[in-house]
């Protein structure tokens, strides 16, 4: 089997920022445990993780993130009192979110240097196997989870996978953009990456959208400890380097993102979740039109 096809069964989740932008709320709790109706954020991504066949989990964490870990391990006075009530369904619920023994990882980030610096931080976790990324700020919504779609492309193509999403000229200085040469299909090969360029600048409007399938020589780049946009250790920059040397694709996903990492997106997405919930779902839409007519 070549190095380029093995299979993917590591993830990194970055979760050591701040969360600055939810303050007070993240004053002592993770970002990523806020709730989008009723899992935390963190526990989305995990599932997505879940359906493409990860076994193993490596969150790479700051100072104040124990929550995390306790969110996946196992509760056993919960479990009781719920079984003891009858509350069977609340029960799997809780049962869900529980992490396999030895199957959860934890390796930290002291300092906050960058996307690419926090995956240098998985490195020996993940040693010479390839292994998938998953960016917890962002949600996707679709028939399929985005990285099981993605592993659909890895087993065709092999190297690296990365997932896009086309925006607004206007917002290319935003996210990182990929440059397809000109290729708009659902599966095209990458000739360049570009991190926040002016719009003037950006080769396209597909961006990246939080999710990869990389090789491991990718930490050979970013041992170079090399910044670049916002000063910081950029993962795109690393990528970038692959390109030419690796197979190297895009995905136009089936399904939409969003940006939990920003409030209005959170609102959104919590919105999107709560009307597809079978609970409550009919009541969320009656809400929404309710406030709606008022406005």
């Amino acid at each position: 089997m070549s190095t380029h096809n093995k299979p993917i069964r590591k993830a990194i989740f970055p979760v050591a920022g701040l969360g600055t932008r939810f303050l007070p709320a993240t004053k002592s709790m993770p970002k990523e445990m806020l709730p989008i109706n009723d899992k935390p954020l963190i526990q989305h991504v995990v599932e997505e993780a879940r359906e493409a066949g990860i076994e193993e989990f490596i969150f790479v964490t700051g100072r104040q993130k124990e929550m995390l870990e306790e969110h996946f391990d196992f509760q056993p006075e919960l479990e009781a009192t719920l079984e003891a009530r009858g509350k069977d369904d609340m029960l799997a619920k809780v049962r869900d979110s529980e992490m396999p023994a030895g199957s959860l990882f934890l390796t930290r980030q002291p300092k906050p240097l960058g996307l690419g610096h926090a995956i240098w931080c998985a490195k020996k976790l993940i040693g010479d196997e390839p292994f998938a990324v998953l960016l917890p700020d962002v949600l996707i919504k679709g028939e399929q989870g985005c990285l099981r779609q993605m592993m659909g492309v890895y087993d065709e193509h092999g190297g690296n996978v990365i997932a896009v999403e086309d925006v607004p000229r206007e917002d290319t200085n935003k996210y990182g953009i990929v440059d397809t040469g000109g290729d708009t299909g659902k599966i095209a090969a990458v000739k360049g990456l570009v991190e926040k360029p002016k719009p003037e600048d950006a080769p396209s409007t597909s961006s990246v959208v939080g999710r990869y399938i990389l090789q491991p020589e990718v930490f050979d780049h970013l041992a170079a400890f090399e910044t670049g946009a916002g000063g910081e250790i950029q993962l795109t920059d690393a990528m970038a380097k692959l390109i030419d040397v690796q197979p190297f694709h895009t995905l136009n996903f089936d399904g939409k993102s969003y940006d939990c990492g920003s409030r209005l997106g959170f609102i959104t997405a919590n919105i999107i979740f709560g009307m597809a919930d079978d609970q409550i779902g009919k009541d969320v839409k009656a809400i929404i039109k309710n406030i709606a007519s008022t406005l």
